[in-house]
């Protein structure tokens, strides 16, 4: 399933920015960066979950925020791009 993943991290502080970049390499590890802090992630109900409980560990809840949305199985139909940036291919392996 393809899930869309956005977050919008406090980086007033230290521990902000850190939280901001352990956010990054965590989703980098699932997906692909489309915009600055937006993921495409093409990833099976196992890996949503785990990714789930990473990002929302790290977060600072009364400062950060993370939204998860899900496009399915059939996210092709569901996708649309226009602009300079190129369209990632979701299904070719990621190079960790």
């Amino acid at each position: 399933m393809l899930i869309l993943v956005s977050y919008d991290v406090s980086t007033m502080d230290l521990a902000g920015r850190n939280r901001l970049q352990r956010v990054s390499k965590i989703c980098l590890n699932y997906g692909v960066r489309v915009q600055n802090s937006v993921f495409e992630c093409l990833v099976d109900s196992a890996k949503f979950e785990e990714l789930r409980f990473k990002l929302v560990t790290i977060l600072n809840h009364s400062e950060d925020s993370l939204r998860i949305y899900h496009l399915g199985d059939n996210w092709k139909r569901k996708v649309e791009h226009y602009g300079t940036k190129v369209t990632p291919n979701l299904e070719a392996p990621l190079i960790l």
